[in-house]
């Protein structure tokens, strides 16, 4: 059976290691840093050498061969890294792991790493690497797990928060475990040892544009269409790309559709989507004055405005983005405002 990445510390802790490792997945803080943690204990127990191979259509897979027959210089441990963006060696390069497995070198350690994973991927040479090794597929963090995963990271900084903080911030990286790092990265040499709560996230990243996304929303959810269309505004004259605000819109629209739908049990539709106390005014406000229709004409409109930003219709896409603003900020017009194309 494929390990799980919680796995890795129990995987670790022994006083050998598994001849041959493959640790693959789009999330790739994780599978980064679970190789990281893998190269320390294999230091940890010996293993001084370390030879890397960057795995790419011109590769020779017969240096993978090579590498496993010649003798260490110093008579020490070796880890070999076989880096594999794809995860697709290709027949020859499932051949070379294959025969490696077969017959894995003393001494020696063989990682594997790739960026891309799918069920697709697996083949003979997975299979292969699993009777000696350890195969750990690294799958993305799930929406709802998400908070948690945050929780631990603040936890292991040192870093404690409020479950509002956390929500927040889960909401806001958008399943960008990176992202997600680096915040806490910084927030741990802000906040110290106090408790970091909204207000102190909200200031912490009043000066990050990547956050910018997310203020636009939350004001033209909220109803405040002056300060939201202002922030289109900045966005345009600092010369943002129009894409990613695009996909944020789109996100945001389609909870308000959920909730639109969601019927009686609006308190239920705001656990499942996560939306804490502080933020449900805002949509209480704008599920009011517009109705499941409303939120379905935005995002109609949003996908022509897509279009119009991959070069695939005609129009102004930051005229069309303040139209759309301003239908989120104020349903009631948003009839007349989702009508005009011109």
């Amino acid at each position: 059976m494929p390990a799980r990445i919680t796995d890795l510390p129990r995987l670790l802790a022994g006083n050998e290691l598994k001849p041959v490792w493959l640790i693959a997945g789009a999330e790739h803080l994780q599978v980064l840093e679970a190789a990281d943690q893998l190269r320390a204990r294999a230091r940890g127990l010996g293993y001084a050498e370390r030879e890397i191979h960057d795995v790419d259509h011109r590769f020779d897979w017969n240096e993978l061969a090579m590498s496993g027959a010649a003798l260490s210089l110093f008579a020490t441990r070796r880890v070999i890294e076989l880096r594999m963006p794809t995860g697709k060696p290709g027949k020859e390069g499932s051949a070379a792991i294959s025969a490696w497995c077969a017959d894995p070198p003393p001494d020696t350690l063989l990682m594997i790493t790739a960026q891309e994973w799918s069920k697709a991927h697996e083949g003979a040479w997975v299979a292969a690497v699993e009777r000696v090794g350890v195969v750990m597929p690294v799958w993305p963090i799930r929406h709802e797990d998400m908070p948690d995963w945050i929780s631990a990271r603040m936890k292991s900084r040192g870093l404690k928060a409020t479950a509002d903080a956390i929500a927040l911030l889960a909401e806001r990286i958008e399943g960008n475990t990176l992202a997600a790092a680096q915040e806490i990265d910084k927030l741990s040499l802000l906040v110290g040892q106090a408790v970091l709560d909204i207000d102190t996230l909200e200031a912490s990243v009043a000066d990050d544009a990547r956050f910018d996304a997310f203020r636009l929303t939350d004001a033209a959810i909220a109803g405040d269409a002056m300060r939201a269309l202002r922030m289109v505004e900045g966005l345009r004259a600092e010369g943002a790309e129009a894409i990613p605000l695009l996909g944020w819109l789109l996100n945001q629209l389609r909870v308000l559709s959920r909730l639109a739908n969601a019927g009686g049990n609006l308190g239920q539709a705001f656990k499942t989507e996560r939306i804490w106390d502080a933020k449900q005014a805002g949509f209480k406000r704008a599920l009011k004055a517009g109705d499941a229709a409303h939120w379905e004409r935005c995002i109609i409109h949003l996908g022509r405005i897509d279009r119009i930003a991959k070069g695939r219709g005609e129009g102004d896409v930051w005229r069309e983005i303040e139209r759309l603003v301003a239908a989120i900020a104020m349903p009631r017009r948003g009839a007349d405002l989702l009508g005009a194309t011109s």
